[in-house]
């Protein structure tokens, strides 16, 4: 579940071929990976087209189709721009004939399955005229297609891809996922994923957060354990205007099993909180307490932003907490381009892309066509946490590691759910030792109670308060 940019692939493969296993052997291996996965999905009556490049791409399609005609699948192996090139693919090409096999030049007018491995890392933009041609049938057939690592026309590093792309079912990703898997503009043309183990090793400080990840991190509690054990959280948000914010960031961190909840807000937010959250307790005159530099004794962690307006408030309220030990969650009002202080706890910023492009000065096209790295030279410059939330929302952490989420879908694209993932954040915050693994679960289990929700419900009505509402059950599944 590694994620590799394109020149990181290569330094892999470098890397591998100077310990002893060189191109030709990776390139075995790749296709070998390739057939174990196709023969769970395709039958021996359907009629399978591989399309090879010039390059290795070509070359791992070659023994893909070694692999297919030996094991008596009926497999056609066609170079639409040429004869492969590299020494690799030369050989398994020599090798596919001396076994007997030799290309198609003539295409049938029909096929079950089309295996795209024109082009693999190393594409550029724009694609000649022969692969776009290529391409272009390819895509008009109806068959069942299969991309080998990335689908042509797809660049590896970002959501850029060519006028025509070759659209895949599947995507067999090799090694590791490539970050275009995850990127809106390219995402839609991997269809499903999956990333093949080729006999190297993982060496990536970017990947997926697992349900494993998530089970094995996920706090656990014993019987001589009291409310201090799991933290008081620190939530300033909600005005007159905006009570609904603080609500669901509350019923957020509750539900997350956080000890107890101190709430910073208005008056009248306050007895609107109090009918939904009984369990919350206040910080006494606590925003302007804030804005005096108090912060109550014995908070875990703290999160400002949600339903809150006033900046001047907002910035006096920071400089407060800046200035604490807390670990600190920034969200909603709290979220504009700033200067982060240098803080021994850790900082993380929950923004939306419209949101982050306001922070970055990056337009949202360049956010989302470019989102791992963005969230990532963020997080590294500005020393925060990054949450980069949307479809596989984006943890970067300062240090260069960072996450990619798989849960989720578009029952989360309704207002209020952000507010209940800070919440869930703060809780989780609140109660663990190690950060990266409370923000990491947040994100995941924020996403899977909305995919649990989906069993029995319609995306589209999907509220807010459902989210924290399934938490338990779903927070049931991973303990």
């Amino acid at each position: 579940m590694y994620i590799y940019h394109g020149e990181d692939i290569k330094r892999v493969d470098a890397s591998a071929e100077w310990k002893g296993m060189t191109t030709f052997t990776l390139m075995e291996n790749s296709g070998k990976a390739l057939f174990r996965a196709l023969e769970k999905r395709v039958m021996k009556k359907q009629r399978i087209l591989v399309l090879a490049g010039k390059g290795n791409n070509g070359g791992d399609g070659i023994v893909l189709a070694r692999y297919l005609k030996h094991n008596g699948y009926q497999c056609d192996l066609h170079f639409p721009v040429g004869m492969c090139e590299t020494p690799a693919a030369i050989e398994h090409f020599r090798y596919f004939v001396s076994s007997g096999f030799g290309e198609v030049e003539l295409l049938r007018k029909s096929y079950d399955v089309i295996v795209d491995a024109l082009l693999g890392v190393g594409t550029r933009l724009p694609l000649s005229n022969d692969i776009l041609k290529a391409v272009s049938w390819a895509n008009s057939r109806e068959a069942y297609k299969v991309a080998i690592d990335l689908p042509t026309g797809i660049l590896a590093n970002s959501g850029e891809t060519d006028l025509v792309a070759f659209q895949a079912d599947l995507t067999l990703s090799l090694h590791g996922f490539k970050p275009s898997a995850f990127l809106e503009g390219s995402i839609e043309y991997y269809g499903e994923k999956e990333a093949l183990d080729i006999g190297v090793e993982q060496d990536s400080r970017l990947r997926i957060w697992t349900g494993e990840d998530v089970t094995s991190t996920l706090l656990k509690r014993y019987g001589g354990a009291n409310k201090g054990t799991f933290g008081t959280g620190l939530l300033v948000a909600g005005n007159d205007e905006m009570p609904g914010s603080a609500v669901l960031a509350s019923l957020g961190a509750m539900r997350s099993g956080i000890g107890k909840l101190m709430v910073a807000t208005s008056k009248k937010a306050r007895s609107i909180i109090s009918g939904r959250v009984p369990e919350c307790t206040y910080m006494h005159k606590g925003l302007k307490q804030l804005e005096k530099g108090i912060i109550p004794e014995g908070i875990a962690a703290a999160a400002i932003g949600p339903g809150l307006d006033d900046e001047q408030m907002i910035e006096r309220a920071l400089q407060t907490l800046f200035n604490s030990s807390l670990p600190l969650v920034l969200d909603a009002g709290a979220l504009k381009e700033r200067t982060y202080p240098k803080r021994e706890a850790a900082t993380i910023v929950t923004p939306h892309p419209k949101e982050f492009s306001k922070m970055t000065g990056l337009s949202v096209q360049d956010i989302q066509h470019n989102r791992l790295d963005a969230a990532s030279s963020f997080a590294k410059e500005n020393g925060v946490i990054v949450v980069l939330k949307g479809r596989n929302t984006v943890i970067a952490f300062p240090d260069g590691d960072l996450l990619v989420n798989p849960t989720g879908n578009t029952g989360l694209a309704k207002g209020g759910t952000g507010d209940t993932l800070t919440g869930m954040i703060l809780g989780f915050l609140s109660s663990y030792e190690d950060v990266k693994q409370a923000v990491a679960n947040a994100v995941y289990l924020h996403g899977a109670c909305a995919d649990y929700l989906c069993e029995t419900m319609s995306a589209a009505s999907i509220l807010a308060t459902d989210v924290s509402d399934a938490l338990p059950y779903v927070m049931k599944q991973y303990e």
